[in-house]
């Protein structure tokens, strides 16, 4: 991934964007009664390649840098990673609450 931690947060939460969107969509094209068994198994492979994912966007370039004996700026990386997701989040559940405030 990259050394920028706002690119990293940002990619964390497209990707989580992106997967709510199919999610809350899914019900308009595949019905519960069409998955069967394949619901739990669709839903475990997702938390499994979500967790994958997470872990390349916030840990593998600190990670990088841990081993490199850089641990100063591999805590940086990712605690300002962790800092600009929470930063994202709570922008958009604040614009969230204007939004349906003033609608």
């Amino acid at each position: 991934m990259d050394k920028n931690p706002f690119i990293n947060a940002l990619a964390a939460s497209g990707y989580i964007g992106l997967i709510v969107t199919l999610i809350f969509n899914s019900p308009h094209f595949v019905t519960d009664s069409e998955l069967g068994l394949m619901a739990p198994m669709l839903f475990l492979s997702l938390f499994v390649f979500s967790a994958a994912l997470m872990g390349y966007f916030f840990v593998y370039q600190p990670l990088q840098l841990l081993l490199a004996n850089k641990q100063v700026e591999a805590t940086k990386l990712f605690l300002s990673t962790v800092f600009a997701f929470a930063g994202i989040t709570i922008v958009i559940v604040l614009a969230w609450f204007l939004l349906s405030a003033a609608l």
